[in-house]
C-alpha cells in the first residue's frame, strides 16, 4: 500500500511543489518569519541580563575589566537591579508576542493553504474519468484528503518555520556561548553524540510506527466506509458480530502502533533530559572550580545554566519536527502522485458547437474493453433517429449499460466513433454533451439538502413552477404534498427514509425538470415494486416526448412500446427491430421473452408471434 512507503526525511522536488502553495501568502509568511528572527535573539537576551544583574550588582566581580566598569559606572545597586528586571520583563513580553504572532500566522496560512489544496485536490477527483474509480477504493480517496492534508498541515503551521526557528535559536545560543566561555561551551557540546545516538533510535523506532499508524487509518477508512454504505447486507445476513471482530483488529492495529509511538516519545523526552541535566552537572563542578580560580564570574555560570536549557530544548523539538517533515514528505508524495494522475477524458482545445437542434445519434463499428482486449463491445453499429425512442436488452454483462457510458464519455472508444449529428462526440465540449442528457440510473443518488435540491442539483434556472410541473408529470408531485416541508423537505444522505421508488420518481423529475433533448434511462424500473412501476410507465410517456430516448431494460413489459428495440449479447449488437418483428424471428428476444413470460399459455404467445 501506498501508505507504507515512508520516503526521504527531506525532499527538494516536493518541498518546491508544497512552497507554491504559500506564495499567495508571502507577505503574512515574511512577517512570521521576523518575528521568528526576533524571538530567537530575544531568548538570547535573558541570560546576558541575568549575567550582567549577577556581576554587577548581587556578586561585584573581582575580574579586572568588570571592576574598572563597576567604579566608572557606580550607582545605587537597587536602581541596577530594577533597571535590568525590566529590560528582562520586556524581552519576556516581547517575545511572548512575537512567539503568539507568529504562532497565529503560521496556522492560519497552514490553514489557508490546506483550504486551497483541498479545494484543488476536489476539482481534480471531479474532473478524473470513471475508470480511475474502477480501481481506487473511496477510502483511500478520503485519506488523502483528511489524513494526508492534516500532515501537510502540521508542517505548514507547526513545522517548516519551526525548524528553521529551532536551528537559528541553536546557532544565537552556541553563539554567544563561545564568546562568554570556550571551555564550559565544549563541555555543553561534549554530551551532543549522546544526546544524537538517542535521537537516531528514537527517529528509526517513531518512524516505524507512523507508518503503522498511517496503515492503519487507510484501512480504517476504508472498512468503515464499505460496511456503512452495506449496512442493511451486513445486518440481514447476521454479520455485525464478525464486522465487529474484523474491525477490532484493524482497530487494535492502529492502537497499537500509537502505543509504540507513544513508548517511543516516552523515552525519548527523559533521555535528553537527563543528558541535558548531565551536562548542567558537568557546568556546576567546572564553572565553580573556575570561580575559585577567578578565572570566571557566577554570572557566567548562572548565564550558562540559562543557555544550557535553552540548547537542549530546540533539540528536542527538531527530533519531532523531523518526523513531521518526514510524514509529511511522504503525504505530499501520496497527494502529488493522485494530482499528477492524468486526465483521460477531458474537452477537445476547440470544440465543435452542439447540434442546435435534435440530431441523430450513430454508434459506428464501435469496440471497447474495460481491461486490454476483453472486449465488452465488439464492432456494434446502429442509428436512433431525432425522437426515436430506442430500448436495449440483454443478459447481464452483455454491454447495455456500456453504450450508455461511452455515448456519455465516462469512458472513451478504443475502436470506431459515436456521433450526434455527424459529429465525433470528442469533438465536443465535455460539459455540453452532458448537459444535454437526462439521466436516470437503476440505483437512485440523493444528495443531503432538500427535495427541490435534489431536482435542481444547483441549476438555478429551474423555477419553482417548472419543479412542480415536472414533478408533476412524473406521478410524484401529489408525495411531496404530503409531505411537512413539501419540497423544502430535508433529504438526508443518500435519500435514508425514503423508498426506492420514492427516490427513483424523485430522480425522474430530475431528469425532466432540465429538459434533456436525449434521455437515459438505465434499468430505472428494475429495483421498484409493481405500483411504482405502472407509475412510471405513465410518467414515460411524458419524458420521452419529443426527446431522442435510450430506455436499457430488464423488463420487457417496460419496453414494449418502443420504437426500436437493441438485442445485446455478449457485446455485439444481434437483433434490432420492433417487438413484434424481434418475436417473430424466434431468436435472442424471443428467448428473452419466453423467459420472463413462462408461465404464460401457450396459445398467448403463439397469438403474440404472426404466422406461429
Amino acid at each position: 500500500m501506498e501508505e507504507e512507503v515512508l520516503g526521504k526525511a527531506y525532499d527538494g522536488r516536493l518541498m518546491r511543489r508544497l512552497l507554491t502553495y504559500l506564495r499567495p501568502y508571502k507577505s503574512e509568511l515574511l512577517i512570521a518569519l521576523v518575528l521568528l528572527s526576533v524571538n530567537a535573539v530575544l531568548q538570547a537576551v535573558g541570560p546576558l541580563l541575568t549575567e550582567f544583574a549577577v556581576d554587577r550588582y548581587l556578586v561585584p566581580s573581582s575580574h579586572p575589566a568588570l571592576t574598572q566598569l563597576n567604579r566608572l559606572t557606580a550607582s545605587d545597586p537597587w536602581i541596577g537591579l530594577a533597571q535590568v528586571s525590566f529590560a528582562y520583563l520586556a524581552a519576556l513580553v516581547a517575545g511572548f508576542l512575537c512567539d503568539f504572532g507568529e504562532q497565529y500566522l503560521m496556522q492560519a496560512i497552514g490553514q489557508r493553504a490546506m483550504f486551497d489544496l483541498r479545494r484543488q485536490l476536489m476539482g481534480h477527483l471531479q474532473r478524473l474519468d470513471l475508470a480511475y474509480y474502477d480501481h481506487n477504493p473511496v477510502g483511500r480517496l478520503v485519506t488523502r484528503l483528511t489524513t494526508d492534508v492534516d500532515a501537510l498541515n502540521e508542517l505548514f503551521s507547526s513545522g517548516l518555520l519551526m525548524i528553521l526557528g529551532d536551528v537559528l535559536m541553536l546557532s544565537i545560543v552556541v553563539g554567544v556561548m563561545l564568546k562568554l566561555s570556550p571551555g564550559m561551551t565544549a563541555l555543553v557540546l561534549a554530551v551532543m553524540p549522546f544526546v544524537v545516538l538517542v535521537t537516531v533510535q528514537f527517529r528509526r523506532s517513531v518512524q516505524q510506527s507512523y507508518r503503522r499508524i498511517r496503515v492503519a487509518i487507510a484501512r480504517i477508512n476504508s472498512y468503515l466506509q464499505e460496511h456503512v454504505n452495506g449496512i442493511t447486507v451486513l445486518q440481514l445476513f447476521n454479520r455485525e458480530e464478525k464486522s465487529r471482530a474484523e474491525f477490532d483488529r484493524i482497530n487494535r492495529d492502529h492502537m497499537e502502533a500509537f502505543k509504540d509511538a507513544i513508548t517511543a516519545y516516552g523515552w525519548f523526552y527523559p533521555w535528553v533530559e537527563f543528558l541535558g541535566m548531565l551536562a548542567l552537572a558537568m557546568l556546576l563542578a567546572y564553572g565553580g572550580f573556575r570561580i575559585r580560580g577567578g578565572a570566571l564570574t557566577l554570572g557566567v555560570l548562572v548565564a550558562f545554566f540559562q543557555y544550557g536549557l535553552r540548547f537542549f530544548r530546540p533539540i528536542q523539538d527538531l527530533s519531532d519536527k523531523y518526523n513531521i517533515l518526514q510524514s509529511a514528505m511522504a503525504a505530499s508524495e501520496r497527494i502529488f502522485k493522485l494530482m499528477d494522475t492524468p486526465v483521460r477524458i477531458e474537452s477537445p482545445a476547440r470544440p465543435q458547437g452542439f447540434p442546435a437542434d435534435s440530431a441523430a445519434v450513430e454508434f459506428d463499428h464501435v469496440w471497447f474493453a474495460y481491461k486490454d482486449q476483453d472486449w465488452v463491445l465488439s464492432d456494434v453499429s446502429f442509428r436512433i433517429e431525432p425522437g426515436e425512442t430506442v430500448a436495449v436488452v440483454g443478459h447481464t454483462g452483455a454491454g447495455k449499460t456500456t453504450l450508455a457510458s461511452l455515448l456519455l464519455r465516462f469512458y472513451e472508444v478504443q475502436r470506431g466513433s459515436i456521433r450526434i449529428g455527424g459529429i465525433d462526440i470528442r469533438d465536443f465540449d465535455l460539459e455540453a454533451l452532458r448537459r444535454h442528457f437526462g439521466v436516470v440510473l437503476q440505483d437512485p443518488h440523493l444528495f443531503t439538502g432538500t427535495i427541490a435540491d435534489n431536482i435542481r442539483l444547483g441549476t438555478a434556472g429551474i423555477s419553482d413552477q417548472h419543479l412542480a410541473q415536472a414533478a408533476d408529470q412524473v406521478n410524484v408531485l401529489d408525495f411531496i404534498q404530503t409531505l411537512p416541508e413539501r419540497f423544502a423537505q430535508p433529504v438526508r444522505e443518500r435519500g435514508a427514509g425514503l423508498s426506492t421508488g420514492q427516490k427513483q420518481l424523485i430522480s425522474f423529475a430530475r431528469a425532466l425538470a432540465h429538459n434533456p433533448r436525449y434521455l437515459i434511462l438505465d434499468e430505472a424500473t428494475s429495483s421498484v415494486d409493481t405500483e411504482t412501476e405502472l407509475r412510471i410507465r405513465e410518467a414515460l410517456a411524458n419524458l420521452v416526448a419529443g426527446r431522442t430516448s435510450i430506455v436499457i431494460a430488464h423488463r420487457l413489459s417496460t419496453i414494449q412500446r418502443a420504437d426500436r428495440i437493441l438485442v445485446m449479447h455478449k457485446g455485439k449488437l444481434r437483433e434490432m427491430g420492433t417487438h413484434q418483428e424481434l418475436l417473430a424471428l424466434r431468436g435472442v428476444y424471443w428467448k428473452l421473452y419466453q423467459l420472463q413470460y413462462k408461465d404464460q399459455e401457450v396459445a398467448s404467445e403463439r397469438e403474440a408471434v404472426p404466422g406461429d
